[in-house]
Formats: C-alpha cells, sequence, structure tokens
C-alpha cells in the first residue's frame, strides 16, 4: 500500500485525489490546501499548486519523498531537503470534465532509483502510460504541449468567433477537427497538412485574408508562413 498526501486543492490535485481513491493500492493520508498545516507522513507527498508557489511550498515540507505535477518546473528547483521527484501527466485538467487517466501520459522523474521505482509504481495505480523523463526533456515537452494544445484551442477559439460572427453551428467543424486529431496517429503531421498554405494557393489565402480582422489576418499570415517554410 502507498500513501499519498497531496497539497493543493485545484483542479490536478482534485482529478489526482478521486482517482487514488479508486486504486486498491494507494491511500490518500490528506489533501491539504498550501497553507500547509499539520501535514501527514506519507510515502509520497504530492504538490500539485502553481509554479510560482511549488519552490515556497516545498521548502516548507519535512516528509521523506516530494514531488512536484509541473510541466516546467526542474527537479531541483523543490526547496525540500528530503528525496526529490517529478509526477507529471501530461493532459489539460478542466474541473468539470472527467479525466480517463488510462490515456493520461506519466511523466517521471525521481532523484534516486528506487523512488521512481515507487511513482512508477504510483503511476500504473491509475494509468497505464510511463515515461522516464528527465527535467529538460520536459521543459521542452511541456512547450510542445502549449502548442498541441493551449495555442490549438485559441485557433479554436478564432474558429468559433468566425462561426458565430455569420451565424454558423461551429459543431459543422467538429468532424474536421476529429479527422485532423485522427490522422495524425498514423501520418506525421508533415505529411498530414494539408490547405492553401501548403498548396501555395495565393488566391484562396488573399481572399481568406479579406475575410477576417486585423489581428486575425495577422495569425493567418504566420501560420502560413510557417507552414511554407516547412516549420
Amino acid at each position: 500500500m502507498i500513501s499519498v498526501a497531496i497539497i493543493g486543492n485545484g483542479n490536478v490535485a482534485t482529478h489526482l485525489y478521486n482517482a487514488f481513491l479508486k486504486a486498491e493500492d494507494v491511500k490518500v493520508t490528506q489533501v491539504n490546501s498550501r497553507k500547509l498545516e499539520n501535514i501527514q507522513d506519507a510515502d509520497v507527498t504530492i504538490i500539485a499548486v502553481s509554479d510560482d508557489a511549488i519552490s515556497e511550498v516545498s521548502a516548507k515540507i519535512t516528509n521523506a519523498f516530494v514531488v512536484h505535477t509541473s510541466g516546467s518546473f526542474a527537479l531541483e528547483d523543490l526547496k525540500n531537503t528530503t528525496n526529490k521527484g517529478v509526477f507529471y501527466m501530461l493532459q489539460t485538467f478542466s474541473k468539470d470534465k472527467k479525466v480517463n487517466f488510462s490515456k493520461v501520459p506519466f511523466c517521471l522523474e525521481a532523484s534516486k532509483k528506487n523512488d521512481y521505482l515507487l511513482l512508477e509504481k504510483l503511476a500504473k495505480s491509475i494509468g497505464k502510460k510511463v515515461y522516464n523523463i528527465n527535467s529538460e526533456q520536459r521543459k521542452k515537452l511541456h512547450v510542445a504541449a502549449v502548442f498541441v494544445n493551449n495555442f490549438t484551442n485559441h485557433l479554436y477559439q478564432i474558429g468559433n468567433d468566425i462561426c458565430q460572427e455569420n451565424d454558423i453551428p461551429f459543431e459543422i467543424l467538429q468532424p474536421l477537427i476529429d479527422e485532423t486529431s485522427e490522422k495524425i496517429k498514423t501520418l506525421s503531421p508533415k505529411k498530414a497538412q494539408t490547405g492553401p498554405a501548403i498548396r501555395n494557393d495565393k488566391k484562396t489565402i488573399k481572399n481568406h485574408l479579406k475575410l477576417l480582422e486585423k489581428q486575425q489576418q495577422k495569425i493567418y499570415k504566420l501560420i502560413t508562413k510557417s507552414i511554407q517554410n516547412g516549420n
């Protein structure tokens, strides 16, 4: 049985807590806010707070093994004087959206081998995909994730705005979004690329730009140029 203390009360902490409750070999001893009052001992203490609070919070914890859940925060930036690790889940977490942890990649790191094996066991208690990723790799991975998730979602928002402004149901675009996501499971993104930019269809590009407001034009031009340059 692995005992776990979770520090934090946001989306990640909440989803982790709910998942561990269903795991047979895990016991959650505590879920605490960052006030850190009376932290109970645990095999793994998971800090699930915002990046700017990790250093301050970790410095106050004396438990034997402390990990954080951040994609951009290095292992060595933890300020506890005990063993350190990372329990990073590469997924977007929203409060009211359930998470299927069997599909979530767990990116793990630890300063000691036995601690890594413990994290691996903990991850496999709720998930299936486990990767040994060091701090430098994780920072690069986090940047990649911003492109494929946060930036892509912003483009969805622009598409949604265009649809709303013209009384078009955004749901019409859903099958296209789904197909694009499915294609890159079997094709590289570069090979899956379609559209006027890759075809160098100057007439269509020009017509599209006429339909957009100034900020949308800037984004359209920048991405079009990036596609044409092969980036």
